[in-house]
Parts: structure tokens; sequence; C-alpha cells
């Protein structure tokens, strides 16, 4: 399960993975992660960007295919932290790679959110 937090909400919601994505916010281009949930961590496995610059240079590794630059950084977090931005779209968080929705959808606006696997004690 996928814990979303802020300072007055928790939610969970029942999946096995998700992806996020997000318009970045000088360069206008969407950044998309998906993430695996392996036990207390989250597990980035693919990262794909349409473009680069202004800090988002895809890696050497990264390969382009019809404009997107994609790659796997096979890197684990306990957590992501977002922050909410007047001058950025909201983040759109899809479970299991189909039910798609802006992140609001799930948590109020204009609070910053954190995303982790839940605990067994959260659970129960």
């Amino acid at each position: 399960m996928l814990c979303l937090a802020t300072t007055a909400t928790k939610v969970m919601l029942v999946t096995a993975s998700f992806t996020l994505s997000w318009i970045h916010s000088v360069e206008k281009i969407q950044w998309r992660e998906h993430y695996q949930l392996d036990g207390h961590e989250l597990l980035l496995t693919e990262a794909r960007v349409q473009g680069s610059g202004a800090g988002m240079e895809p890696p050497p590794e990264a390969r382009l295919h019809q404009g997107v630059w994609y790659w796997q950084p096979d890197i684990r977090l306990p957590q992501i932290s977002l922050a909410d931005s007047e001058f950025t779209a909201d983040y759109t968080l899809c479970l299991d790679s189909d039910l798609c929705r802006p992140l609001s959808h799930w948590v109020p606006a204009g609070q910053g959110v954190s995303l982790s696997a839940c605990t067994t004690t959260e659970v129960n």
C-alpha cells in the first residue's frame, strides 16, 4: 500500500506500483518516474523526460525513443517529499499504470505531501 501524507491528512492507496509525473517549472516539459513498492521502500525503476535542460539532463545510460529519454535508475527511497507550488501544475499520480489522477484528487492542494510505503502499524 502507498501512503500519502500531509500535515493534516493521511491516505492509504492499494497499489503495488505507481507513476508520478509533473511538468518542469522552467522547461515546461514532462518528467515521469515509475516506482514499485518493495517492503518499506519505494524502488525507482524507470525515469522518463521529454527533453533536457535546467537540471533535467538525462544520464549517460539513457536512451532516446520518439523524443523521450528513458533510463532505469534502480534507486531505493524511504519516501518522496513533494512541495506544492503556485507556479506549476499539480503532480499526476497513476496507480498500477492505469488509474491517473491529479495528486490533489487524494490529498488537499496547497500543502506539501510525502509518499511512502505504508507500514504494518499504519495498515492495522
